[in-house]
């Protein structure tokens, strides 16, 4: 009965997502959320009241800058909230302050500028060394926080519409200088709640929590163009403490994907992304569904992941790292996940991903060791899977366990069903049945507490 009310509130993030928070909320099921408590504002602020107009051709740009100001500098007991009415609200980049909420109404959308003449630059982030496309700084994030405690931006299921088709032409043209802005960023923050809003058609990736601590993103809608650019929904980047459930996320890339820095920059500044939770999402990606890395110089470790649900997805879960990336990972568990039409339903690979530069060290290998995966379901899946671990630093500890990944009966040149190199583990009741690399035979090995 749990796992049909489990699969129910997973498919109804199709479904306007009130409809989700009741279901969740009367089946009382499982959540990471308490890790940030709830925060009542006493103190109520509308756009309006700093001359926002909400009809999509002026410029609010000054508008929500002041009313932050005024937020920052006259601080109230509890913080406070900044209400957005229904209405289309053009305006650039602005910065949060702590200590307050940002709230959409039911019908409200703030709408990014697509003048990028004036998008502000900011220094690259210290664990990737430059831009993650380009070398040098890099556009900042349409909403942006940095340093802040205590931020909330929910609502009615309003709309943050980053207008980003500008961007992507210019990423497909080459005509980018820098890397392209995320639709929300917050750096070195913690205490943050984003849930009950839209996010549509982000220039880069959409929501991206990095050196953060006790982040919760819930009841979230992620959209984007199936071929739009590098538009990850939620890309957790060494930060600890993040709860990520009951979210639909339709995207062009990874649809979660948790990551820790780049090759020889990740690994000196060394903050590993953990303590990760990925519960109830929904989604479609020609890209992975839930994927650690390949960014992972800094380590990841303790992530959980369960009850997912992927529709035309290039690969279901996907770990991947490279020579050059050092870092740690360790400690995923998968578990209860549908895939529905996928090239790969589970993929584990130290082959994945580009350098910053000709400096990383080819000696700083990644370790990947106790992964495990349980109870998955796939139908037209192309290639039930692939591991391939490193000669010098092969996989270690991969559990797999009562898994079926079933082809698709209409496709005349499958692959192998799986390929295997470099890694070492066990599996149970897999079918079609894996590499003889996993051994069936559990009891002495790192796997036997899994099965």
């Amino acid at each position: 009965m749990l796992r049909f009310l489990v699969l129910l509130c997973i498919f109804s993030t199709v479904l306007p997502l009130w409809n989700l928070e009741k279901c969740v909320a009367a089946e009382d099921l499982i959540t990471c959320s308490g890790i940030v408590p709830t925060r009542h504002r006493n103190d109520k602020i509308s756009i309006t009241d700093f001359g926002g107009v909400g009809d999509g051709k002026t410029l609010n740009t000054k508008a929500f800058r002041e009313a932050i100001y005024r937020i920052q500098h006259l601080r109230r007991r509890g913080g406070t909230l900044l209400y957005v009415p229904p209405g289309v609200y053009l305006t650039e980049t602005f910065n949060l302050t702590s200590q307050m909420t940002l709230y959409l109404a039911r019908g409200a959308v703030i709408k990014a500028s697509q003048d990028t003449q004036n998008w502000p630059l900011i220094a690259p982030l210290p664990s990737y060394g430059r831009g993650r496309e380009l070398p040098g700084g890099r556009y900042m994030s349409f909403i942006h926080g940095y340093g802040l405690r205590d931020v909330v931006i929910t609502g009615e299921n309003g709309t943050i519409d980053g207008q980003g088709d500008v961007w992507w032409n210019m990423w497909r043209q080459r005509t980018l200088q820098f890397t392209r802005p995320s639709l929300i960023e917050f750096m070195n923050s913690r205490e943050i709640i984003i849930s009950n809003v839209i996010f549509r058609n982000s220039p880069f990736w959409n929501i991206h929590p990095v050196y953060c601590s006790n982040v919760v993103i819930r009841y979230v809608t992620i959209l984007a163009p199936a071929d739009s650019p590098n538009t990850d929904g939620i890309d957790p980047d060494s930060s600890s403490n993040v709860c990520i459930e009951d979210s639909y996320i339709a995207t062009g890339d990874d649809l979660v994907a948790v990551k820790s820095g780049w090759d020889e920059y990740g690994i000196a500044y060394g903050r590993p992304s953990s303590g990760i939770t990925i519960r109830r999402i929904t989604g479609s990606s020609p890209f992975s569904g839930i994927a650690i890395g390949s960014e992972t110089s800094g380590g990841v470790e303790n992530v959980l992941v369960e009850h997912i649900s992927l529709f035309n997805t290039g690969v279901g879960i996907h770990v991947k790292t490279n020579i050059g990336r050092g870092g740690l990972i360790r400690n995923i568990t998968v578990s209860n996940v549908y895939i529905e039409k996928a090239r790969k339903g589970i993929k584990i690979a130290g082959d994945v991903g580009g350098h910053p530069d000709e400096r990383y060290d080819p000696n700083a290998l990644p370790v990947v060791k106790d992964v495990t995966i349980t109870n998955v379901w796939g139908v037209k899946v192309l290639q039930a899977g692939l591991i391939k671990g490193l000669k010098n630093s092969p996989f270690t500890g991969i559990c797999l366990s009562d898994i079926n990944l079933h082809g698709d009966t209409q496709e005349k040149r499958s692959p192998p069903p799986w390929s295997c190199s470099d890694v070492s583990g066990a599996a149970h009741q897999v079918s079609p049945w894996p590499c003889s690399e996993l051994s069936p035979s559990v009891p002495s090995n790192s796997c036997s507490s899994h099965f």
